[in-house]
């Protein structure tokens, strides 16, 4: 997020060296989703771990902010290379989503180096990635353009710039598509749906003030895409009778996600809700699209719930970074969603049934924490 930035936990060092020796992780693979994504055959699952704003800098040298005082010594960038370590071999997910502010660019003297720094978990031990950005990567060595441009070129990235032969807002808005379990029916066809968009960093309207938005050509491509995907699962053999449930991923809260109280979400709401001062209309455009099942974003690093509204779920996945302000005493955290799909009576995968989420935190236990199903094949006609 773009507002304070205050002064984290885990002994650095040690935890770091034990999880460097990285075991071997998933294979690049193959298969019908984008860059080989698919469900297990074993489970019938496929599962995401998004990272938001780890704030990452220079390592050693970065201190983390807003942590307890006995853990303030020797605190550093380094915490959140371990937990993003201890949290990938707990979790073993099929995607791993990074949502913006991955990196702290003010503070950072080598943007490209840092990112690298930031993402190098994932990439070590082998587990496909994704990223967009949010409104403090840009702010080092590097230009907006210039931090995607070098996020689409690392290794094991499924980043993309932006959808080719569309003119587009923003850097970082593609989508990828999950293929049905291999050796079935639906292996050949995106059973799920994921939707990466640039949220901007600020405004660049003089009278407007605050956070971008997700702008009317970035729909128009979100539009058209959604409606090709939705053709193309009903009427292509073997033709389906719904369309393929979606997951949207971007890193600025839309203005929707203020219509919540203590009441009616699951986690906690522990600052405001830095959305933009407009309504660009993306909220309506998901609802009128219909495929969209939730949203998930970051940029406020104390809050962490998720709040149904017109059929669409809203999360924010609370801060992971030690670099990033964040509560003393209250744990760094990621977001799992795992996605299930159905089984008939004589063992055939077929298309999703549930989406369930849960949060990790980095205390002693990585402990588990709300776990919650966002959304069933059936539930409000959806």
């Amino acid at each position: 997020m773009a507002h304070l930035r205050i002064r984290c936990s885990l002994s650095p060092l040690i935890l770091l060296l034990l999880f460097l020796a990285a075991a071997p992780g998933k294979g690049d693979g193959d298969g019908g989703g984008s860059g080989g994504l698919r469900f297990r055959r074993e489970g019938g699952t496929f599962k995401v771990l998004q990272v938001a704003d780890m704030h990452y800098a220079d390592g050693r040298s970065t201190p983390c902010e807003d942590v307890l005082p006995a853990q303030d010594r020797g605190c550093s960038d380094l915490n959140t290379t371990a937990f993003l370590y201890r949290v990938l071999r707990a979790e073993d997910p099929d995607l791993v989503v990074f949502t913006g502010d991955n990196i702290f660019g003010a503070d950072s003297t080598d943007a490209a180096g840092s990112m690298d720094a930031a993402i190098a978990p994932a990439i070590a031990m082998k587990l496909p990635w994704a990223a967009i950005l949010g409104n403090h990567d840009q702010e080092g060595t590097l230009l907006r353009e210039g931090v995607m441009r070098h996020l689409v070129g690392m290794k094991n990235t499924l980043s993309r710039l932006n959808p080719e032969g569309v003119e587009i807002d923003g850097y970082g808005n593609y989508n990828l598509e999950v293929g049905g379990v291999e050796g079935t029916l639906l292996a050949n066809k995106s059973v799920l749906n994921l939707y990466f968009l640039d949220s901007g960093d600020y405004s660049t309207v003089w009278w407007i003030p605050s956070y971008g938005w997700i702008k009317a050509s970035q729909q128009a491509w979100f539009r058209q895409t959604s409606a090709n995907l939705q053709k193309k699962y009903t009427s292509e053999q073997p033709t389906q009778k719904e369309p393929a449930p979606s997951l949207a991923y971007f890193h600025i809260p839309l203005p929707e996600f203020s219509s919540f109280t203590a009441s009616n979400f699951t986690g906690v709401k522990q600052e405001g809700i830095s959305s933009p001062s407009i309504n660009s209309g993306f909220f309506t455009t998901m609802v009128e699209a219909g495929d969209v099942k939730a949203a998930f974003i970051g940029h406020d690093h104390v809050n962490d719930f998720c709040g149904k509204l017109t059929g669409i779920q809203l999360c924010y996945a609370g801060g992971f970074g030690y670099h990033a302000y964040g509560k003393a005493g209250w744990s760094r955290r990621a977001r799992v969603v795992s996605v299930q799909l159905e089984k008939t009576e004589s063992g055939e995968w077929q298309g999703v049934k549930s989406i369930k989420t849960w949060k990790r935190l980095d205390d002693q236990n990585l402990t588990t924490i709300d776990s919650e199903v966002l959304w069933n094949r059936g539930s409000n006609g959806r």
